[in-house]
């Protein structure tokens, strides 16, 4: 299990730089969405109700693993599936939740993403699914949340928006950028009628891939190979 850091002032901003991200990046508008960071006695989260460019390192909240907190700043809304998150998938060191807008949209119609593209394979898993309807704020939608995560590191929720982990922020962030490009792009292969879905026997060689995908040869652990065929190195 890897080692996660201590309640520092370097990643209370690391998290309010990533929820700043997320209306740049246009995966949420106003204050909807939050960020957490895993520490070692417990996790960070971004603060209920408050427009991202009003953060501030003392507003970020600091909750236990018994979903405890301290002071007079309420953490988000959403604070159980951060929680629930960590506490299913030790590995995870971040999460993002947002409504963006594709991905939105999908849950709408409780919709998951299919393996209509290899790229679905970025949440660990042969599809993302949406996970089953349950009230915002509520212990039912961490329960949804995690049964539909199953072994995968992102889900939809229905009517409601989308949640991703990663080892750190900057991958929690990538991952949640890549479950609305993959959303925007089934969105628009819906159009022409229903795409062409990858089997399991290539999905199955498409994951196997993405163990060792956008790693540099020294990267690669013992008994791993490269992603994809390497090129003659000449020097």
């Amino acid at each position: 299990m890897p080692t996660f850091p201590g309640d520092t002032p370097d990643l209370r901003r690391a998290i309010i730089e990533t929820a700043r991200a997320l209306p740049r990046l246009g995966l949420t508008k106003g204050t909807s969405g939050n960020v957490s960071a895993r520490t070692e006695s417990g996790f960070l989260v971004t603060p209920s109700g408050t427009p991202y460019e009003n953060l501030t390192e003392d507003k970020i909240v600091a909750l236990d693993w018994d979903g405890c907190y301290r002071g007079e700043t309420l953490p988000s809304s959403e604070w159980r599936m951060h929680l629930d998150f960590y506490l299913a998938k030790p590995d995870c060191g971040a999460v993002v939740h947002c409504h963006s807008p594709r991905a939105t949209a999908l849950s709408c119609h409780r919709r998951g993403i299919p393996a209509f593209h290899y790229m679905v394979a970025l949440a660990g898993g042969d599809r993302i699914e949406c996970a089953r309807y349950a009230t915002f704020g509520t212990r039912g939608l961490s329960e949804a949340m995690i049964s539909a995560l199953g072994d995968r590191n992102a889900c939809l929720l229905a009517n409601h928006g989308q949640i991703a982990g990663g080892a750190t922020l900057q991958k929690a962030l990538s991952t949640a950028e890549g479950v609305e490009d993959l959303a925007d792009q089934y969105l628009s292969a819906l159009i022409l009628g229903e795409p062409v879905i990858l089997d399991a026997e290539e999905m199955t060689v498409i994951l196997k891939k993405f163990k060792t995908y956008g790693k540099q040869t020294s990267e690669l652990e013992d008994g791993q190979t490269a992603a994809f065929e390497l090129p003659r190195r000449m020097d």
